[in-house]
């Protein structure tokens, strides 16, 4: 991979679950970062996610010279492969699945792969937006026109999502790419932080604190304020063409 690429993660249980149930991956070597949010009984989510992560990675490994698109999709899908089938070989991990969003940087380009809310943001000295749109059913009514923005956190069904890995054997993967530039900077992150965290908020922290201190303040930001799910986020930067 020609890119350089500058990476720091942070994973923590929040302050109301038993269990973290999210899992990430960040391989600078590989150009490959993925975040997953668990879902499903005491175990399941863990192993979904874990599962996912994994997965992909794998897939990457045995499949080093196919493009970038089929990558996301064909790793993502065979997680998802993965999971449906161990779900139904276990009543203890039935009915588990997870979110994903995935980057994976080829030729100069980086592509984004995602299924349910978890999110993808792109920050530079700009400003900050907003890649992946979430597979839930307030981004629906919202797109929808049902609800406005000052009825969102009263919203009940906000964290019913539409759509996730594992659910059944195949999911469609929303792909996103583009080519990158030096100091482009990737957030992937779990409801967790994205839920209680708002995006100048991101902004601000990665780029004032270090990518590093940045999103240790996010996290502690994030419980001060409930921490009501389990919180991870990965940051990665471009440093070199």
């Amino acid at each position: 991979m020609a890119l350089t690429i500058e990476s720091f993660a942070q994973t923590d249980i929040g302050l109301k679950r038993k269990i973290n149930q999210d899992a990430y991956l960040k391989d600078d070597g590989l150009g490959l970062y993925v975040v997953a949010d668990g879902m499903g009984g005491h175990k399941g989510g863990e192993v979904a996610s874990r599962l996912c992560v994994e997965t992909v990675r794998d897939y990457l490994l045995d499949h080093p010279t196919e493009n970038a698109r089929g990558v996301l999709d064909h790793g993502i899908n065979k997680s998802c492969e993965a999971i449906f089938r161990t779900s139904r070989e276990s009543d203890e991990l039935a009915g588990m699945g997870t979110t994903v969003v995935a980057i994976y940087f080829q030729d100069g380009q980086v592509h984004i792969g995602q299924v349910g809310d978890s999110r993808v943001y792109l920050m530079n000295t700009d400003g900050i937006w907003q890649v992946t749109e979430d597979h839930s059913l307030l981004n629906e009514e919202i797109r929808a026109g049902r609800i406005a923005a000052n009825q969102v956190a009263a919203y009940q069904f906000k964290n019913v999502i539409t759509r996730s890995v594992g659910y059944e054997s195949q999911v469609n993967v929303d792909i996103y790419h583009r080519r990158v530039k030096v100091d482009d900077t990737f957030l992937l992150c779990t409801d967790g932080l994205s839920g209680l965290v708002n995006i100048k908020e991101m902004w601000e922290h990665v780029y004032q604190d270090g990518m590093a201190n940045g999103l240790q303040n996010l996290v502690r930001l994030a419980n001060s304020r409930g921490g009501d799910d389990n919180i991870t986020a990965v940051v990665c930067r471009v440093t070199g063409l």
